[in-house]
């Protein structure tokens, strides 16, 4: 039983995107004369007074990934003064980490958070449990194009939106107001994209790097025995070259809303050291000064639902510590509930909430689509090294990309792909796992050859050079300043097989975690495919030496005939979580409509990208900010009158 229950006019849970841009819309100003009273309820810690916490946590960490700066931690020292992943079992809100993604552990609950000993492939996308709990996301915004939302016209059985483009359009404009968009309209009128008459972004575009207009110059112009070989792509009309567009981007390229602008740091990921990026604390901070209360630490455990098939309640557990136990439990009472806890919490939370045996498939899911069709954007990561120098590390990770080749024909049989330009070098991907200019300047030092760049001397048969002086500046400014890397973010078809549901690992609050089953479909691999046939081309063209490698001991590893011969191929998580309560018109194959109401519940709502039917090649974060601003505008139409 509760100790204690609130009560309150709109009950949000999860403080992300969705939920903050919600909550602080509908705390701006009266309705039917009076405030709301809203409250949120976060999982993680909340907001914090700044930053420099994250900072030293991530400086501290034994082994550096997205998720280190943030809590709860992911490593301990045992008595042997060996590091060690904690069990999640003993973390009151756990999430997913790169950590327990390698091949000896993303199967095994008592390392990895998501229980994946069923999968075919591993799900390899992450995510935080704390205010903004996409706080290591890129900043990347590029909208859907308007055939993303009618994918049924390249197979008739892919769903439909039930919204279109157009509808989405001025909801698109407000969400590139409330984030701070740094953009350009000419770069981005294509695929039919379009913007109301006069739009600017709210800042000028990032300007590119020098990688970036280096692939522009090069790619400008293809031969004519180029164009040939690019068939394989499918395009309406030959492709007799590729334009590099500058990336729109939720980061400052002039001051901004009392936030500095970028200074070009590079760590976009895993942090924006002076707030230049735009994450949802900003959004929360401004609604709990409008008087929203927030209450952290916090973990919802039911929906309940009453006779007349209306959310009553949602019931929670308090903990203090990242391990636990719990410290107390309550409930609050609403008229109107959002759950925003992302594509994989808030099936989880839907699938806990059986209300004794009235719910045995959990709430919002008559249509037992909840938890269906997990998708991603399976990114194939290639890098290498350039014959000019370029000069990485300046700039946010990514200013630029290629997207014409997002929407075309070919969807008929192949995913498409967004293609990012980073700048960041060989950062993420040396040997597969990350690391420079640490592990390229260690192997110069001590004369090994992680990187693959400290190369044997063919003629002489000479060891691997162990440097000092100016020899090792000199070696180290010529090869890192010549790194690049590209990636190829693919689609992802929905498979109801790929799924969100209740494993009986539990967290150290005796809830069950998410067991996930994914693997890629045809459709995709063969997108992945010609991600891997376009980089040899690219490459060949930008006369760079190719050091894209998939490992033997890839968790992601498949392998995948191309031109007539078996190639290995890997992928891996763009952190973009979509499709597991899909929103349509009709409630036996949709949970939410295209206001993320739910079906079967009429006073709850279920946002973020979840809901997306299907998921194009654009990262899905500011058209979930879109949606949920305009799932805020409907819920300011409903009846706060008192009773």
């Amino acid at each position: 039983m509760a100790d204690t229950c609130i009560e309150c006019d709109v009950a949000i849970v999860g403080s992300g995107f969705a939920g903050s841009l919600i909550a602080k819309e509908l705390s701006q100003k009266p309705i039917n004369g009076k405030r709301l009273n809203i409250v949120i309820l976060e999982a993680g810690p909340g907001v914090q007074p700044n930053i420099n916490g994250f900072m030293k946590s991530y400086y501290k960490a034994p082994v550096k990934v997205p998720e280190s700066p943030y809590p709860p931690a992911l490593t301990a020292t045992d008595a042997n003064g060996k590091v060690i992943i904690i069990n999640p079992a003993n973390v009151a809100a756990g999430r997913p980490n790169s950590r327990t993604l390698s091949v000896s552990n993303w199967k095994d609950p008592g390392q990895a958070y998501l229980d994946q000993k069923d999968s075919k492939l591993p799900f390899k996308s992450t995510y935080e449990r704390l205010a903004g709990g996409t706080s290591h996301w890129m900043g990347l915004t590029p909208r859907l194009v308007p055939n993303d939302f009618r994918m049924s016209m390249y197979d008739k059985n892919l769903p439909d939106w039930p919204i279109s483009y157009e509808t989405l359009m001025p909801w698109y404009e407000k969400a590139e107001g409330e984030l701070g968009v740094s953009g350009d309209v000419a770069d981005h009128s294509y695929a039919g994209v379009t913007y109301s008459p006069g739009y600017a972004f709210p800042m000028p575009k990032i300007p590119p790097s020098l990688f970036d207009q280096h692939v522009n110059e090069t790619l400008s112009h293809f031969t004519d025995d180029e164009t040939t070989s690019l068939a394989f792509l499918g395009t309406t009309v030959p492709v007799t070259s590729l334009t590099v567009r500058s990336q729109p981007a939720a980061r400052n390229s002039q001051p901004y809303r009392n936030r500095r602008a970028c200074a070009g740091n590079t760590s976009c990921i895993p942090i924006c050291p002076i707030q230049a990026k735009y994450d949802p604390t900003i959004t929360l901070n401004e609604a709990t000064n409008n008087g929203v209360r927030l209450m952290d630490h916090t973990v919802a455990s039911e929906i309940l639902v009453d006779a007349n098939g209306l959310v009553s309640g949602i019931d929670f557990i308090t903990y203090k510590d990242e391990a636990g136990p719990k410290t107390g439990s309550g409930c609050i009472k609403a008229k109107i509930y959002v759950i925003a806890a992302n594509g994989i919490e808030t099936p989880r939370l839907l699938l806990m909430s059986k209300n004794g045996t009235r719910f045995p498939n959990g709430v919002a899911n008559r249509s037992g689509m909840v938890g269906r069709n997990l998708m991603d954007h399976p990114q194939y990561l290639s890098w290498g090294l350039l014959p000019v120098k370029v000069f990485p590390y300046r700039g946010p990770l990514v200013t630029s990309a290629i997207g014409d080749l997002c929407d075309g024909p070919f969807r008929n049989k192949r995913a498409a792909f967004r293609i990012s330009l980073g700048n960041e070098a060989w950062t993420a991907t040396v040997g597969g796992s990350g690391g420079d200019p640490h592990v390229t300047t260690l192997d110069f030092i001590n004369g090994v050859n992680l990187s693959g760049l400290n190369k044997r001397d063919s003629t002489h048969m000479a060891s691997n050079s162990a440097l000092l002086g100016d020899q090792l500046r000199d070696t180290l400014g010529n090869l890192i300043s010549r790194q690049f890397r590209i990636a190829f973010a693919v689609e992802q078809s929905p498979d109801p097989n790929n799924q969100v549901t209740l494993s009986s690992a539990t967290d150290a609050l005796g809830l069950p975690r998410p067991k996930i089953t994914y693997d890629l479909s045809d459709y995709t691999k063969r997108g992945i495919a010609a991600a891997f046939l376009l980089k040899n081309v690219i490459f060949r063209k930008l006369g760079a030496e190719d050091f894209t490698k998939t490992l033997p001991d890839d968790s992601a590893g498949f392998d995948q005939v191309i031109e007539g011969n078996t190639v290995r191929l890997t992928y891996g998580g763009a952190g973009h979580v979509m499709g597991t309560y899909r929103m349509g018109n009709d409630p036996q194959t949709s949970v939410v409509d295209s206001f993320q109401r739910s079906h079967d519940h009429q006073n709850l709502y279920l946002v973020g990208s979840g809901t997306f039917p299907t998921v194009g090649t654009a990262n899905p974060t500011i058209t979930l900010s879109a949606l949920a601003l305009r799932t805020a505008g409907n819920i300011a139409k409903e009846d706060f009158t008192p009773r």
